[in-house]
């Protein structure tokens, strides 16, 4: 496995960081892309190559594939991790943001993918592994933009598996449930600087809480799409979608068998759940404090 090549964005924590490791101890060259080179450059202690570059940035992505290719000469994998979540109300949040959203989670995804496929394609063969997410096939109140790039990247992922087929090259989504990573922190933070004052506000305060929960709360560690992402590549003939980590499976099941109506009252019920167990959460911070927990 030592001449396989991997890319790997938004690798300095979380999902990306586990799977640049994962692929590095598969025998992969692996390059390790985020925006922030002091959070990567100890993954070059394991033979990882760190990169510094914003997904977002065309000229930084251009750079980045000719330094793979000068240095590799090839391209095998490219695992499009990297993106954030903007959670709040459609009334609220600003147009620049959503549009960020998307240059993030879609269009850097898009580009990347665009660049690597030349070389791909003179190989004939290569893998794109979309990390999506459970929220590409289901939805919530106050996650609009966020669900809808996903959305977007599901369906560009199925076009984009048919189109290359033929080519010798496979795409393949990986859609993670809840996995314990930044991910809800930051959400959360996007939420109620977003929403949390005005009409939105009550809402606002209940989904925040069920983040707090998320970020501190049982779920999946980031190895579980660490490990997706090699079965996917190891695959002769890998499955289009991995579903993994806490809940994905039994979503994605709820949201197939019902319908829309259904599955709106499926998720009110979840999120008044969520919210009684964000409540008994916090009444219980100070009795674990006390008891030094």
């Amino acid at each position: 496995m030592s001449d396989k090549v991997a890319i790997v964005t938004g690798a300095s924590s979380g999902i990306g960081e586990a799977t640049a490791r994962k692929l590095n101890a598969m025998g992969y060259r692996v390059y390790a892309v985020a925006r922030r080179l002091d959070r990567i450059t100890p993954l070059a202690d394991v033979g990882i190559r760190p990169v510094r570059a914003d997904i977002t940035d065309d000229a930084a992505l251009v750079n980045l594939v000719e330094q793979v290719l000068a240095e590799s000469g090839r391209i095998d994998v490219l695992v499009n991790n990297a993106g954030y979540g903007s959670f709040g109300a459609v009334e609220d949040v600003p147009l620049d943001e959503a549009r960020r959203q998307f240059d993030v989670n879609v269009f850097g995804l898009a580009r990347l993918a665009q660049l690597v496929l030349p070389q791909m394609r003179r190989q004939g063969s290569g893998r794109i592994v979309n990390i999506s997410s459970v929220g590409g096939k289901i939805y919530e109140p106050l996650g609009a933009w966020y669900h809808a790039t996903k959305f977007a990247v599901e369906g560009l992922s199925d076009s984009m598996r048919m189109e290359l087929a033929p080519l010798g090259i496979d795409v393949v989504v990986i859609q993670p449930g809840a996995i314990a990573t930044e991910w809800p922190a930051i959400a959360g933070q996007h939420l109620l600087a977003t929403s949390g004052h005005g009409p939105y506000a009550d809402q606002a305060a209940r989904s925040a809480a069920i983040f707090a929960v998320e970020d501190g709360g049982p779920a999946s560690p980031p190895s579980v799409v660490a490990d997706a992402v090699a079965r996917a590549v190891r695959a002769r003939r890998p499955r289009t979608r991995y579903p993994v980590g806490r809940g994905a499976k039994a979503i994605l099941a709820a949201r197939r068998l019902l319908p829309d109506r259904g599955f709106d009252r499926f998720v009110r019920i979840m999120l008044r759940t969520l919210v009684r167990v964000a409540n008994r959460y916090d009444a219980r911070q100070p009795q674990l404090a006390r008891d030094g927990g």
